[in-house]
């Protein structure tokens, strides 16, 4: 279960954005639940069953954070890797085990087009 309601992030190119999480994201089975403007910025909020990661337009951060999601396999933290670095992501660490955070961490790193640090991890054996 998580531990947070919902998390945030700013785009400056909220299209680019957009395209990058939906392909990345949707290897994990994480898919746009929700898509509004308000106030002239544009919002969207991602997940499986109701919206947790949101992306926005507005006010302007560039490589501010860092947003680990959970890979149900090694495969998928693959093709997250590969979906993120064909739709505008940069490469920040391979997809392997990681053992120093522990024996089983499987995990992938890339920058997202504003160069958040964005991965995803697979605890399994």
């Amino acid at each position: 279960m998580s531990i947070f309601d919902h998390v945030g992030l700013s785009a400056t190119d909220f299209g680019r954005s957009m395209a990058f999480y939906t392909a990345a994201l949707g290897t994990l089975g994480i898919k746009p639940l929700a898509e509004f403007s308000e106030g002239g910025h544009s919002h969207a909020g991602f997940g499986k069953d109701q919206p947790s990661f949101w992306i926005g337009s507005g006010k302007q951060y560039r490589g501010e954070a860092h947003v680990a999601f959970v890979a149900g396999s090694r495969a998928e933290v693959e093709a997250f890797h590969m979906a993120a670095l064909a739709n505008g992501g940069r490469d920040n660490g391979k997809p392997g085990l990681r053992p120093h955070y522990h024996a089983n961490y499987y995990g992938a790193f890339v920058l997202d087009p504003d160069g958040h640090n964005i991965e995803a991890v697979y605890h399994g054996g």
